[in-house]
């Protein structure tokens, strides 16, 4: 099958979700200039880079997320846990701007150190970051957001031997349509040049 995007694919459901899969869940929380905590995932989510290190999400211009982070210049990316996949799920309703979705998910906040937000307490990581730019791309309500991170919380029960642990806590990510999947098997593969 060939199709082009601006052609349609003739499918029920789009395809494009299900071809860049695995993604990591970024569970982006915000506070608004009013001090009201916000807390939503995007699939659209990763690192790009080391020195500093430095994450991305892609977002709506409607969701309040992306208001919050342009009013504030700050945002916490906390990592999805398999045991927080029922309460990350809840945040992902379009609630009402004056709506804590910490509240409505049952979680417990924690504070971040280096930015003025609020953290998921019981996520397995959390990076607190530093908004550097806003990018529209194309398309009517497409933006990037990029942040350097400036303090990052690990849980001590997924360090082990020096490393962080993702068998520890089994990172929930998205697949395509409404399918995701945990991780729950590593291995360890070296490059022709690793010494």
């Amino acid at each position: 099958m060939f199709y082009r995007p601006q052609d349609g694919h003739n499918l029920p459901h789009n395809p494009f979700n299900a071809i860049v899969t695995p993604r990591p869940i970024g569970w982006i929380s915000t506070r608004s200039a009013k001090g009201a905590d916000n807390l939503a995932p995007y699939s659209f989510f990763n690192g790009i880079a080391y020195v500093p290190p430095q994450v991305m999400f892609a977002s709506t211009d409607s969701k309040d997320s992306l208001r919050n982070i342009r009013d504030t210049g700050v945002f916490c990316v906390n990592i999805v846990s398999e045991a927080l996949m029922d309460a990350m799920n809840i945040t992902s309703e379009n609630f009402a701007a004056e709506v804590d979705e910490f509240t409505a998910a049952g979680l417990e906040k924690a504070s971040c150190d280096t930015i003025d937000c609020a953290r998921v307490a019981a996520s397995p990581a959390s990076m607190e970051c530093k908004l550097t730019a806003i990018h529209k791309i194309e398309g009517p309500d497409n933006h990037v957001v990029f942040g350097e991170v400036t303090g990052i919380h690990l849980s001590d029960a997924c360090i082990v031997d020096g490393r962080f642990d993702v068998t520890r806590f089994n990172p929930l990510s998205r697949l395509g349509y409404r399918d995701y999947t945990v991780v729950r098997e590593v291995f360890e593969l070296k490059r022709p040049d690793d010494a």
